[in-house]
C-alpha cells in the first residue's frame, strides 16, 4: 500500500495535469504550476472522497503546496479518529 504522501502526490499530479517530477513538497500550486481556485477545489473534493473526510473550507487557503496539503489531510484525519 502506498503511503499518504505518495497517494496525495498522485492526486495532485493528475488534477494539476503535470508530470510527477514537477511536484516537489514546496512547489507552489498557483505561482509555480499556474493552478486556479477550481483546481484547488477539485483537489480538496478528491481528497475528501478518497479519505472519507470533510476538509473545512477555511483550510483550503492553506493548501498551497504538497507539504501543506498533506498537513491539512493529516490534521483532519486525526480529528476524525
Amino acid at each position: 500500500m502506498q503511503n499518504l504522501t505518495e497517494e496525495i502526490k498522485e492526486i495532485v499530479v493528475e488534477i494539476m495535469e503535470v508530470e510527477p517530477d514537477e511536484i516537489k513538497m514546496d512547489t507552489h500550486f498557483i505561482n509555480d504550476l499556474g493552478a486556479d481556485s477550481l483546481k484547488a477545489l477539485e483537489v480538496m473534493a478528491t481528497l475528501e472522497k478518497k479519505y472519507k473526510i470533510q476538509i473545512p473550507e477555511e483550510l483550503l487557503k492553506r493548501m498551497v503546496n504538497l507539504k501543506s496539503v498533506i498537513e491539512v489531510v493529516e490534521e483532519v484525519m486525526a480529528k476524525v479518529k
